[in-house]
């Protein structure tokens, strides 16, 4: 099975990435610039996937954290497993390194790795052309749909037709000519790492550049990491990038979860919409509220306890780093804004729900004080009945 998504997804690749290859040798020179490009491409495909019971299926490992600071304090809760793929091989000769993971909440990530070497021109231009290609969304669907073909035991109610996808795109220059510090870096190629950053060959604003910079972050001297919406500029070793690596990966696999859970309970929310619009506050129809509002608590109940799990999958004991790093990424790419707007149909939800089974009661209340009457008046007709004219 490897072998067989090996040779379709090299040919994939050799095909719709023709421009991205002859471009991109250029790269392969020798130039100022060294490190590779990093494409994170996540599927959000089912409710839950069990680990334990992929590692049997797969020759997986578990991931583990690797942190620059502390990384004893930094733990997954329930560390993804992760399996390298076959290198893809291109007409030109290059190997894409590839590895996916898979997370317990239901995402699988795969990342596929270009080494280059070239200048600030070329890399700006690689940039700009690879951020705005769709080939690669579709090369790491059929990789991934072919991978979870085998690993359908593992899978919880997976999710059919389209998946919800997220891309980044991560470009790590490990090393420069003059092994420059990052203020100086910064001081020498700030235009170009903004237009790495948005993708952009044009040189950008002052305005735009000022937006950009506000989330850089250091850790030593030496490294930076310039975080943006849907790429990221990192001037660090490859063990020390690894930090920044793994945390927009989690990142964009929050939000790829909380974009899910707000299309769930819009559309649950909808149906209560729906349901209360034809009449389910009528007197009698009152009765059918309980099993909408059954459901729609099932959903609240489920909802809460998924996304707490994605919300924790990683703990930052001590390593303030890391969890600074953190914040910056997941701000970035937008969880805290779907998971406010998940919060906030949860309340609405919990809201409905309340006054769906306020409705029910008082139904409930109104038919058994009317059985009262009822028999009241059954009684005192019987009493008039027998008595003697």
């Amino acid at each position: 099975m490897d072998q067989d998504i090996s040779t379709i997804a090299g040919t994939d690749v050799a095909e719709a990435l023709t421009t991205h290859v002859q471009q991109s040798t250029q790269l392969q020179a020798a130039g100022p610039l060294r490190g590779s490009v990093l494409v994170l491409i996540q599927f959000d495909v089912c409710e839950e996937i069990r680990l334990d019971e992929l590692r049997k299926i797969f020759p997986a490992r578990t991931a583990e954290a690797s942190f620059k600071k502390a990384p004893a304090y930094v733990r997954y809760q329930r560390p993804p497993v992760e399996e390298t793929l076959e290198p893809l091989v291109l007409d030109s000769g290059e190997r894409l390194a590839g590895e996916i993971k898979y997370y317990d909440y239901g995402v699988v990530s795969l990342e596929f790795e270009l080494p280059f070497s070239g200048t600030w021109e070329t890399l700006i231009e690689l940039s700009c052309r690879w951020t705005s290609d769709s080939n690669f969304e579709k090369l790491a669907s059929r990789v991934a749909r072919q991978k979870l073909e085998r690993a359908a035991p593992a899978l919880i109610k997976p999710y059919k037709g389209e998946w919800l996808q997220e891309d980044y795109f991560i470009f790590n220059v490990r090393e420069i000519d003059g092994s420059p510090s990052a203020d100086d870096l910064l001081a020498s190629q700030r235009n170009a790492i903004a237009q790495v950053v948005r993708g952009e060959m044009a040189t950008l604003s002052d305005g735009e550049r000022q937006e950009i910079f506000q989330s850089r972050i250091s850790y030593y001297p030496n490294d930076l990491a310039v975080i943006g919406w849907n790429a990221a500029f990192i001037y660090d070793t490859q063990a020390g990038a690894e930090t920044a690596i793994q945390l927009l990966q989690y990142a964009n696999s929050q939000l790829l979860e909380f974009r899910h859970y707000d299309e769930l309970l819009t559309k649950e929310l909808e149906n209560v919409y729906d349901f209360l619009e034809k009449g389910g506050t009528g007197t009698w129809a009152r009765w059918r509220t309980a099993r909408a509002a059954s459901k729609l608590h099932t959903v609240l109940l489920d909802v809460n306890e998924l996304t707490e799990r994605a919300d924790n999958a990683i703990k930052f004991l001590s390593d303030m780093f890391s969890a600074r790093l953190y914040k910056l990424c997941a701000a970035k790419v937008g969880v805290p804004d779907y998971k406010d707007l998940v919060k906030e149909k949860l309340q609405t939800a919990e809201d409905l729900y309340r006054f769906m089974v306020e409705q029910f009661n008082q139904s409930r209340a109104f038919v058994l004080e009317l059985m009262v009457v009822v028999i009241l008046i059954i009684e005192l007709i019987y009493f008039f009945k027998g008595r003697p004219i």
